[in-house]
């Protein structure tokens, strides 16, 4: 059992405050994805390729749009690819660039990942209007925080 002082000290944190909800929405994400086998981080992939209308994207725009580098963002990728979730291709332009989009299964699945936002939903605070204000603030904070801390 922790000693009350401890608890204290951490409590002004904010960012214990951030890293204890990250892993707290992380778990639900987990249960959430279950059924489908995916990971939080393969799950925004499917979520940003779809979101794109069809039209793939860089390796590279992936992980500017993710914050991802490509040494956690390669191997993931290549997972999905490999699962037939997601085409991994040379660029027609720069074979240097590897274009990622959704393959016909891979669309299925995003298609069915809707209710995943939902079911979250349901299990947060009922008060849509703090939780928009609260996705607000921490986007807000992400965006000063990108002009003050390296990539």
């Amino acid at each position: 059992m922790p000693d009350a002082g401890a608890a204290k000290t951490l409590d002004p944190l904010l960012c214990f405050a951030v890293y204890s909800l990250e892993r707290r929405i992380t778990r639900l994400y987990h249960e959430l994805l279950a059924p489908w086998g995916l990971t939080y981080l393969q799950y925004v992939v499917l979520i940003a390729l779809g979101g794109n209308r069809g039209t793939p994207m860089s390796v590279g725009e992936l992980g500017s749009l993710l914050d991802l580098d490509s040494g956690t963002l390669s191997p993931l990728v290549k997972r999905l690819d490999a699962r037939g979730l997601v085409r991994r291709e040379r660029s027609a332009r720069d074979e240097r660039v590897v274009v990622v989009s959704l393959t016909p299964a891979g669309e299925a699945v995003h298609g069915e990942l809707g209710d995943v936002q939902r079911c979250l939903a349901e299990r947060m605070p009922p008060d849509q209007a703090a939780a928009v204000e609260l996705r607000e603030q921490l986007r807000q904070a992400n965006d000063f925080l990108t002009g003050h801390v390296g990539p």
